[in-house]
């Protein structure tokens, strides 16, 4: 079997954390049309899509994920370096919500803090948002009283994680592109199925499975296979570019292409994020996940106060400022206490940029 990238050269300076940032702001700015609809954002998400961007952010993990794990000396190792990077930042935005939220609930302290309040942390501490995703009392005259919506993607981050070591295990075993391309055809083929039968009978349920596992495997595996095969990808790159971005051009325009596009925007993803290097975006930490996490919460808290009514963009740039803010202290206080000290973010902080090994990469979360 061909032997890994481990050490490629682009691995010591690409722009995933930049990337990272983009996407979440990405969510971040259509977010702030989709749960206020104010007239004035429309553009926004005209514009820009959370969907693409979320399939971004998975795109991202395969390709990191893998890498840590095939880096990775144990699956304790792995494991570890998993946890420390999601679960932190995550088990803090549940906890505040679920204490500080009680201010503004419309429901007594006593009804507040009651078996609701006990299944709404049970669920979104395990990564069951769907369970439980709102408080009692709270952002009921919001058009969503979720507390927040953006985490339904961290569940399927989770079980990323955990399928990797098993894909790895028949990777090592098989013939590895086989797999990958099967387990694609697979994700794509349940996702199609799904949102047929949800146009076909208005069931919505139908479309909100097609977005669950396994309909996002195909980004995640699109994201793997070109970390297995980056040095043909490299070789290749300036092909693999114009192809994808006529593929994404079509896609939706001309005609949908629902077993190419995964791919399409895998290979542009992948190329933004290893070549046309914009610098060292992880000197100062990675801000992606604490505002993929915050912003949903904060955009609920902006509507409920009622003082943004008539004053839309007002409201987007307060979303973003206290996002921002947001972000920052969850990194420093949170996310960065709990790296280990071979984290290339503690590393970047230590040693010049030219320096730096291989990174350790970091999720959505994010990813």
């Amino acid at each position: 079997m061909d032997s890994l990238p481990l050490d490629h050269p682009r691995l010591k300076k690409n722009n995933f954390d930049l990337l990272r940032l983009l996407f979440a702001s990405m969510v971040c700015v259509v977010h702030a049309y989709d749960v206020s609809d104010f007239g004035q954002l429309a553009i926004l998400a005209g514009v820009l899509s959370s969907k693409v961007a979320v399939q971004g952010f998975f795109v991202v993990s395969g390709f990191l994920i893998v890498m840590s794990y095939e880096r990775s000396s144990s699956l304790k190792s792995y494991a570890s370096k998993r946890l420390r990077r999601i679960y932190p930042a995550y088990f803090t935005v549940v906890i505040l919500s679920a204490v500080f939220l009680v201010l503004v609930s419309q429901k007594l302290v006593q009804e507040y803090f009651s078996y609701a309040w006990l299944q709404y942390l049970a669920a979104n501490l395990t990564f069951l948002n769907f369970l439980h995703p709102s408080l009692p009392g709270v952002f009921e005259a919001n058009k969503y009283a979720a507390v927040n919506g953006a985490l339904w993607t961290l569940k399927v981050e989770a079980m990323f994680y955990i399928a990797v070591p098993v894909l790895v295990y028949f990777f090592r075993r098989f013939p590895r592109l086989p797999i990958l391309f099967l387990i694609y055809l697979l994700s794509i083929g349940y996702s199609e199925l799904l949102l047929t039968a949800s146009a076909r009978t208005g069931v919505e349920f139908y479309a909100r499975l097609a977005r669950q596992l396994p309909g996002q495997m195909c980004f995640f595996m699109a994201g793997a296979t070109l970390f297995y095969y980056l040095n043909f990808f490299e070789r290749n790159v300036k092909w693999f570019a114009i192809v994808a971005a006529v593929i994404l051009m079509v896609d939706g325009v001309v005609v949908p292409l629902p077993w190419l596009q995964p791919a399409a925007l895998a290979t542009l993803v992948i190329f933004f994020g290893l070549f046309l290097y914009a610098g060292n975006f992880g000197k100062y930490g990675d801000f992606s996940y604490g505002v993929y996490i915050l912003h949903f919460p904060i955009l609920q808290l902006l509507l409920n106060s009622g003082w943004f009514a008539e004053r839309p963009w007002l409201f987007l740039l307060t979303t973003i400022g206290l996002t921002a803010v947001g972000a920052f202290l969850m990194w420093n206080l949170v996310e960065k206490r709990f790296l280990l000290r071979s984290s290339h973010y503690v590393a970047a902080v230590e040693t010049p940029a030219d320096e730096l090994t291989v990174p350790q990469p970091a999720s959505l979360s994010a990813e």
